[in-house]
């Protein structure tokens, strides 16, 4: 009598731990797509970041040349990287300002901006109401001290 009872015992034991396993297991994968993309989002404000400052670089040296600084941005990361996609596609915002004129001294800012959209996101439904819209807005900028032409 008491085999039987320790038998069935078992039984509830498993199927309740199967339960908990795929309660607990679905919050886990969701918390992993986020970090996963979350983590995209860091890899594109670093690309922006690095591509600006390309702008930047060769801003310093022909400031009035904006086609060769959006140019410089758009090869930042070569032909087939995600900063050259994004630019293709037209996802990516590329503002260029200065302090001053454009000249010796002065410095020039580029800016670019990257609407990341949460929409795969499992909790991009979620989060929208909280964020006020479907995206995160990727803004990277980096300022140069112009070098090249001398001021009149």
């Amino acid at each position: 009598m008491n085999e039987k009872r320790s038998s069935l015992s078992h039984s509830v034991e498993t199927g309740q731990s199967l339960v908990e396993m795929a309660i607990s297991m679905t919050f886990i994968l969701i918390l992993l797509a986020g970090v996963i993309y979350f983590g995209i989002a860091l890899f594109y404000f670093v690309a922006m970041r690095d591509a600006a400052q390309e702008g930047a670089l060769y801003g310093s040296m022909r400031p009035t040349d904006l086609a060769g600084i959006n140019q410089r941005v758009a090869n930042a990361a070569g032909n087939n990287g995600v900063i050259r996609r994004m630019f293709d596609q037209g996802e990516l915002q590329v503002h260029i300002t200065y302090t001053g004129p454009a000249c010796e001294g002065n410095g020039i800012t580029v800016t670019l901006i990257h609407n990341y959209r949460l929409d795969w996101l499992p909790l991009g439904s979620f989060l929208s109401p909280f964020l006020g819209q479907d995206f995160i807005r990727l803004r990277a900028s980096v300022t140069d001290t112009i070098l090249t032409p001398p001021c009149p």
